[in-house]
Order: C-alpha cells, then structure tokens, then sequence
C-alpha cells in the first residue's frame, strides 16, 4: 500500500504512506514504490471480499505483565543529546521474539521534546507518521516538536520511537544505492512475456537481498510486535496509559495497540485511517480508487489554471497523461541528473502519484509536467520521484522502501501470487483507475516472492473496554479513503469519527481549524468530537 506522510513511493504491496508535508511521510518501482506502500494489508485470499479471517477480532493480550517479560518493562531510559536542539535520545530495550523472550533484543532509538509550558503536564504524546518505514524520530525532530500546536507542546513530552526494522532502530536493509536506482526504473506496465520476467526478476532481487541482509529481523517486524513495543515505551517513560497520534499506517499501528492493551488506552488519534479487515487485492484496489478520485480533484483543479499542460477540460488530463506515459515508456526523456537516469514511465508514474498526496503539491506537478511534455525535461518528475523513494543526490536511500515491504510482508500474505492472477484482475483495477491501475496492479505482486512467510492475516479491532479513540478521515485522501476510516470507526467499539471534506492525505495539521480545534481539545481535555462531527 502506499501510505506515509510526504512525498515518497511505494513498493512491494504495503500499506500507506504519508506524504509530502512534514517532509515532503505503506510498492514496487515507480509505481512499484507507490504499491508497496499502499498495501500494507495484504490477506492471503485473492478475492475482492474480505477472506473468513477477517471475522476473527484482534484478541487483547493478558493485563499482567508476564515474567519474562519483566525485566524489559522495569527499564529505565537514559537520556542524551541527539544533536538536534531541544531535543533528548534514548535507547529501549524490546525482545526480537515476544514468543521467546531469551532469544535476544533489539534495540529501539527514542527521542523526546520536553513539555514546554509551565502548567500541568499531561505525560508523553506519542507520534508516528505512518509508512510503515517512516522515521517516527525524523518526523518529531522536523515537524512535530517544533509544529504541533504550542498549547499541546505545553503540556506534553512529545516523543517518538522508530518502530524495529525502521530508520534508527536496527534497520532492515535490501539494495545498494545503484540497485535501488535500477529497481525504481523497472517497468511496472509490462507489455509482454519479456518484461514480465523482468519485473518479477526485480522484485525476486529486492526480496533475496532483504533476506540476505536481514534475516533474522526480517521474521520479526510485524505491526502487533511492534505495538507491543510501545507498551514497553509507554512503561520505560512512566505513564500509565498512552497518549499517541498516528498518521496514515500510523492508524493500524494504534488501532493494534488498542486492540491487544484496551485497558492501557488513553487518547488516541488515528488520522487517515485504515481498515484492517481488509484482504490485501481488495486494499489495494480501494487505494487504486482513492489515487483516481484524488487524481479527478487535481485535473479539476488543472485546468482551469494557465499553466495546465493537459488540456481545457477535465475529461481530457487523464487520457493525455496516460499517453505521455506511453511515450516515456518507449523514449525516456533527459533529466540532467548527474548519475545519468532518464525519465521513463516508472519515475514518472511515482512522481505524479507522489504529488497526489497534498494538493499543495499540484502547482509543482503542473510546472514539472509541462518542463517533461513541452521541453523534454524531466528533472522536476525526477524529483518528485526521489523526494518519494528519499533518494539523496548521491544515489543514498533511507530504509523506508525496505521496512515498508518487511512489514507489509510479514502482516499479511501477498495479494496475488503469480503474474496470471495480476492479469486477470488487471480489468478490475484499470476500471478503479484509467490512468494507474495497471502499474498498481502489477505493483501489488511484490510479497508473492517475500522469502519470509507472513504472520498475520485481516481481523477486526474491536478494543473493547478502551477510553474514547478519535478516527479521522478525509473524504479525497487518495492513499487511505475515507471509507477506511468509516470501517474502523465502526469496529472500534469507543471511537468517534471525525470527518474532513477536502482533498489530501489525513488532516490534522493540513489548515483546517475545525479539524485542529476538535483535535487539541480532545488531547489537552480529553473531550472526543461529537460523533460524526465534520468539517469542511
């Protein structure tokens, strides 16, 4: 699935991303980047409904602490400079195996801002900003700690953890630089038995090097393990319940959380929600749909700007954007990009599909179409591109695309298993979106090669016994749509859903001040939103 926050790419099927925003913050190349971080839920049926599993409710774990478990959540964190101003870092201790917890640890980085303000504090906040593979750490040191609402800074330690396999945390590591080059090039539109081979080859190569790199962690980077995690956090820093926000994966992360320790819950806010009982092809051809109706508000928007490369009318951008695709994909284009990478269609899908993710981003995509369409350059889709995947000029990728796949993988199995079932579902997902839906499609058959079994499968979070949880949803979020957050609303037995009628990916934070105000009342109050509040 594609989900994060700022503007980044998918690979193998994951869930989603966060895009560009904070930093410009859950598939397989270009696009493959884009799918792999748009389905994170992947089940192990291929059909479009959800599978019997998804009847089953995440079970909450026992409320004792057991005794193996003891010596973890007896931790006391020492604190450091991070380097960064305002800020502390820390080490936590959690165990590679909850099933056996002598087998080994792994260490989590931990960073926190201290409350600010001179009236009661209320704990720690704790931030995610989705993925999975965004840096919790990065998001707090550039946006939260310094751009969450003051009044909250005030009152909160505002903390952070990069969850195990992610950024400081151990990471989970596949490809090389020039190997990441090469599989975000690959074509994820094959036009026959050929390419086909080339792109199932691609993803084979990305999963033998996660396995070669990483093999024992690679077994143990499921979102409950992680979740469990937190617990031991919410512990180490002495509070009694958690207090967290989470984005986009974020979501699924929290609504975990909830769901094994309801008791433990304190305020939670899940904004850009997921559904986790969801099989992985109906996920993904959900999120397909929700890129189309996000890519419907931009060719709105398009053309009836002076500067709209694709035509006078809305009816036309998406059929011309698909044939400049083509185009690419027979003659890419120059970008000047000291490593000598042309613009062909993968980078060019990932840098329109990254810009989807936060209309302030629609000006930069319309200046770097119209460079690409009319001046044969491509180094402003070049860009987009990488911003997405977090390449730097050196050709250095952080390890979001990896962890992306290794937690994708492992929570669910794949959403298709060969390249047959992709082409029969490839009328589907064209009809969910003219313009992506075949590179989605394609992008989704990542885990058919991961070399680790999945864990997990579709359930349903019920978190009975939890205090009030705020689900948010944005009617055009194009990477989890508003009908996730609707479906987790209503399994979350105490939630209330809160509604943003707009465009982009999640919302608080994003310039409404009906959504914030109803949001900074429920952290600092605890006062949830009426149900069903909206906001336009």
């Amino acid at each position: 699935m594609h989900i994060r926050r700022r503007l980044r790419s998918a690979a193998p099927p994951v869930r989603p991303l966060t895009p560009p925003r904070h930093r410009r913050t859950r598939t397989g190349g270009a696009v493959l980047a884009v799918a792999a971080l748009l389905v994170s839920a992947c089940s192990g049926s291929s059909s479009g409904s959800p599978s019997s599993a998804a009847e089953a409710a995440l079970a909450a774990l026992p409320k004792a602490t057991p005794a193996a478990l003891t010596s973890y959540y007896g931790q006391k964190l020492s604190w450091r400079s991070c380097g960064v101003p305002g800020f502390q870092c820390a080490t936590l201790r959690a165990p590679l195996d909850y099933d056996k917890p002598d087998a080994g640890d792994v260490r989590l980085a931990v960073a926190r801002k201290k409350a600010t303000g001179s009236g009661k504090a209320l704990g720690s906040l704790l931030v995610n900003p989705g993925g999975p593979g965004g840096s919790a750490i990065g998001y707090l040191q550039a946006y939260a700690g310094i751009g969450y609402p003051a009044a909250v800074r005030a009152r909160y330690d505002m903390v952070a953890v990069d969850p195990r396999g992610v950024a400081r945390s151990e990471p989970v590591e596949c490809l090389d630089g020039r190997e990441m080059d090469a599989y975000t090039q690959t074509d994820t539109t094959p036009d026959d038995a050929e390419e086909t081979d080339e792109l199932v080859a691609a993803y084979q190569k990305f999963a033998e090097g996660c396995g070669a790199r990483s093999p024992e962690l690679l077994r143990h980077v499921s979102t409950a393990e992680a979740a469990r995690d937190m617990d031991i956090l919410r512990a180490a820093l002495g509070d009694a319940k958690l207090t967290y926000v989470g984005a986009s994966y974020g979501t699924f992360l929290g609504a975990t959380y909830a769901g094994l320790f309801p008791d433990r819950v304190g305020r939670l806010v899940l904004d850009g929600a997921m559904d986790p009982s969801l099989p992985a092809r109906r996920m993904n051809l959900d999120q397909t749909a929700g890129f189309e109706t996000a890519f419907q508000s931009f060719a709105r928007d398009c053309v009836r700007q002076p500067d709209c490369p694709l035509g006078k009318r809305a009816d036309q951008v998406g059929a011309r954007l698909k044939a400049f695709f083509r185009k690419l994909d027979a003659h890419p284009i120059p970008t000047g990009d000291a490593d000598g990478r042309k613009l062909g269609e993968a980078l060019a899908t990932t840098g329109v599909i990254a810009a989807m993710y936060d209309e302030g981003a629609w000006a930069q995509l319309r200046e770097a179409l119209t460079s690409a369409m009319k001046e044969n350059d491509g180094a402003g889709l070049l860009f987009l591109s990488d911003s997405y995947y977090e390449r730097d000029a050196d050709a250095r990728y952080s390890n979001l695309m990896f962890a992306n796949a290794a937690v994708n993988c492992l929570d669910l199995p794949p959403a298709f298993s060969t390249p047959d079932e992709v082409r029969e579902a490839l009328p589907e997902f064209e009809k969910a979106s003219p313009v992506f839906g075949e590179g989605l499609a394609w992008a989704s058959l990542n885990c058919a090669y991961w070399p680790v079994r999945a864990t997990g499968e579709p359930h349903r979070i019920a978190a009975r016994g939890a205090a009030p949880m705020v689900v948010v949803g944005t009617t055009r979020d194009p990477a989890t749509p508003y009908r996730w957050a609707r479906a987790l609303a209503a399994q979350l037995t105490s939630s209330r859903l809160l509604t943003y009628e707009g465009d982009g990916h999640t919302a608080y934070g994003r310039g409404s001040t009906c959504i914030d105000s109803a949001i900074n009342t429920y952290l600092l109050r605890g006062t949830p939103p009426a149900q069903s509040k909206r906001c336009a």
